[in-house]
């Protein structure tokens, strides 16, 4: 693809994000990200990404390759066996909040992600894209090796619950700083979610069940 295919892509990319992260994903058709990205052509969607499907992947994954990186950089210090929970849960969330301070402002990352966990069909392709990646699979096996006395099916539970705080705790957040409410300290935020999830990870159990036998790792995109 030519250095202007490239760009317009991204522009459709850019005007679909935002839309979506505005007005849910339903509610936002090919054409109006089209207009909205400032192009007369309201088949450029299916020009330039095939269909709706190929859109959604594009934007889920457009960012990843980022997050891996910083990922794996925070990895490598880790010690090669018995890393504390609350560093290996370091590296697999602070990646994310880095890469939402790298945004401009207004960014509507954490936005599109929230609503996209509003869509049944879309849980899938999240869960599959935040684990893909070996370096983000390894951390996952040690995470749940440093709980280990926790059950699994509780430990799955408890992820499809940090999922949905993650992502609306940034959600939000990203919300106050576009608005003004907040002055932009995502470091602050990455750390509030790692003690609030190790401790949630390894809090006692007193009633285990199989309530929820999914594991949910969507917070690691």
């Amino acid at each position: 693809m030519g250095q202007h295919g490239e760009k317009a892509r991204e522009t459709l990319l850019d005007a679909a994000e935002e839309l979506f992260a505005r007005y849910g994903i339903d509610a936002v058709s090919n054409r109006r990200i089209a207009e909205h990205a400032g192009t007369a052509n309201h088949s450029a969607v299916a020009y330039h990404f095939g269909g709706r499907d190929e859109l959604m992947e594009a934007l889920i994954t457009r960012h990843l390759e980022d997050t891996h990186r910083r990922r794996a950089a925070l990895t490598e210090q880790l010690d090669d066996d018995g890393a504390a929970l609350h560093d290996l849960l370091a590296c697999l969330i602070l990646p994310w909040v880095d890469h939402l301070a790298s945004l401009p402002v207004p960014s509507w990352r954490a936005r599109f992600l929230h609503q996209m966990r509003a869509v049944p069909s879309m849980k899938a392709l999240l869960n599959r894209t935040a684990v893909a990646s070996p370096v983000t699979e390894d951390l996952i096996r040690r995470t749940a090796a440093a709980v280990g006395d926790i059950p699994t099916s509780v430990l799955h539970g408890r992820s499809w619950i940090l999922g949905s705080m993650t992502i609306g705790v940034c959600s939000e957040y990203e919300s106050r700083i576009h608005d003004g409410a907040e002055t932009p300290n995502w470091t602050g935020v990455g750390y509030f979610l790692i003690d609030s999830c190790a401790g949630m990870l390894s809090a006692p159990v007193t009633h285990p069940g199989d309530f929820i036998t999914q594991p949910s790792p969507v917070f690691l995109l």
